[in-house]
């Protein structure tokens, strides 16, 4: 027989891939003083390759010699959860580290990648901020507008870095100069905040400019003083509560804090009500036009009200955030009904979801429409509400009357349906097709299933649609009915 040469490949030694720390690519803000790496390996498909050996370099510098931690050649197939044991890490301390890794032919392969982590605040006395909120409270079944917080403050040099750390008891959307901070969702989640409460770290180098800048925040009730169930609100707490500090690391070396304290402002918006259970009442004529900007008028603003929450224990987020990661285009279902000045339109997205919708419309000032969420529909085209119970479910805008048009996305709810019901109040409202926006928590998939039986693959997509949608923030039980409630 003739000897075949092996394809080149083959022949290659394992190499460490899909650099990953605390499960994260390139995380910001880790608490952790011994944060733990992890690889993969990628052997090309070599039949019988494996890791016999490693080593981590770990750099105060991209690129550089690994002066915070060298394990030299490690005997171990480990390749997952190896906790860093090198010089003590500081506050907001970045590190770059890298991997080399040595198969079952004692062949070394370093990663191509580059990866880093940045450390968070690890003691308490890293926080430069307190506590603040509004003065409204609502009562047990009675909610609150949200408020809005602003505060500007002065960047006199150029900056190196910026960094936001954030939380709310509560939840909460930052903005910076106009802009909305990241794109996450539902922010700080949902924890025992008797307990304690996740922070988030953000990276708003590209938003701070020299001159004024204004760091705003939206406050909205959450888990913490909304409907969690059918007993009512505030099984937490009164009221929503923030606490937020920008760090600026300027070129010169100079490092400036800025934190939440009573010098903030705060005014009550228009956004009436939020909750996860009920939904969100938006008038769009309360508006403040630039209130996250810099040169606005806030002399009508109220100084915030410090709080105390020292017990509550603050650590970096650790779980994989909410976002909104898939869109569906609603079909309009057949004629539904109109009475006196009242339309209603209902529409079919196609997949039973979880998440919120985006409504583009145009008509004049004070015209509102009610949005209405339901998974099924009645064989006579009316949606089926019974199996929300107390949950309403319901979000309700009024127009400010744009000439061009105007956008609702709620902020601080979310719904499961599959359907969505209309109602316009008011003459001349033109709508565009709505969108569904699905949320949940940002989880790669890592495997996938498919057969020969269209039926047990319509199952299988179930099951997956089942998990997006009880995976926002903790796995739930259900996302639409009101026992949303973490029975893991």
């Amino acid at each position: 027989a003739t000897e075949v040469s092996p394809h080149p490949m083959s022949q290659a030694a394992c190499r460490p891939v899909h650099l990953r720390c605390e499960y994260f690519e390139n995380p910001l803000g880790l608490d952790d003083p011994r944060p733990r790496m992890s690889w993969w390996l990628d052997a090309n498909h070599r039949r019988g390759a494996r890791q016999t050996a490693f080593q981590l370099l770990v750099s105060s510098e991209p690129g550089g010699k690994p002066d915070c931690w060298d394990t030299g050649k490690v005997l171990a197939d480990t390749s997952t959860h190896v906790a860093y044991a090198g010089k003590p890490l500081r506050s907001r301390q970045r590190v770059w580290w890298r991997g080399r890794v040595w198969d079952e032919r004692d062949r070394a392969t370093e990663s191509t990648e580059r990866a880093w982590w940045e450390m968070g605040l690890l003691e308490r006395s890293d926080w430069k901020a307190q506590w603040i909120s509004g003065t409204l409270t609502g009562g047990r079944w009675t909610s609150i507008p949200a408020p809005c917080l602003r505060r500007t403050f002065f960047v006199g040099a150029r900056i190196a870095r910026a960094r936001l750390y954030a939380t709310a008891l509560g939840v909460y959307e930052a903005r910076l100069n106009g802009e909305r901070v990241g794109d996450l969702q539902l922010t700080p989640g949902w924890t025992d905040y008797n307990r304690r409460v996740p922070y988030q770290c953000f990276d708003i180098t590209p938003l701070v400019v020299v001159g004024d800048n204004t760091i705003g925040a939206i406050l909205g009730d959450g888990w913490f003083c909304g409907h969690i169930a059918w007993r009512g609100r505030q099984l937490y707490g009164d009221r929503p509560k923030f606490l937020a500090q920008i760090a600026l690391d300027y070129l010169d070396g100079r490092t400036e804090v800025i934190g939440t304290d009573t010098t903030w402002k705060f005014a009550y918006g228009p956004m009436l009500a939020s909750d996860l259970l009920m939904g969100e009442s938006y008038d769009a004529r309360l508006e403040f036009p630039g209130w996250d900007k810099p040169g606005f008028d806030d002399r009508g603003w109220q100084s915030t009200r410090p709080n105390h929450a020292n017990a509550i224990l603050l650590e970096a987020m650790r779980a994989p955030p909410v976002r909104a990661l898939h869109e569906f285009k609603a079909q309009l279902l057949p004629a539904a009904s109109g009475r006196n000045s009242r339309v209603i339109r209902r529409y079919d997205f196609g997949q039973n979801m979880v998440g919120r919708v985006r409504l583009r419309l145009k008509g004049p000032s004070g015209a509102t429409v009610t949005l209405r969420h339901a998974e099924m529909i009645e064989a006579d085209g009316r949606l089926h509400f019974a199996n929300l119970r107390t949950a309403r479910a319901t979000d309700h805008y009024t127009l400010r009357g744009e000439t061009a048009g105007e956008v609702f996305e709620p902020r601080f709810t979310f719904h499961g349906f599959r359907y969505l019901e209309i109602e316009i109040h008011g003459p001349d409202v033109e709508i565009e097709d709505p969108v569904g926006v699905v949320l949940h928590s940002d989880l790669p998939l890592t495997g996938e299933f498919s057969c020969s039986d269209p039926l047990i693959n319509q199952l299988q997509r179930n099951i997956l649609w089942s998990q997006r949608g009880n995976f926002v923030a903790v796995p739930t039980d259900c996302p639409q009915r009101d026992e949303r409630l973490g029975w893991t």
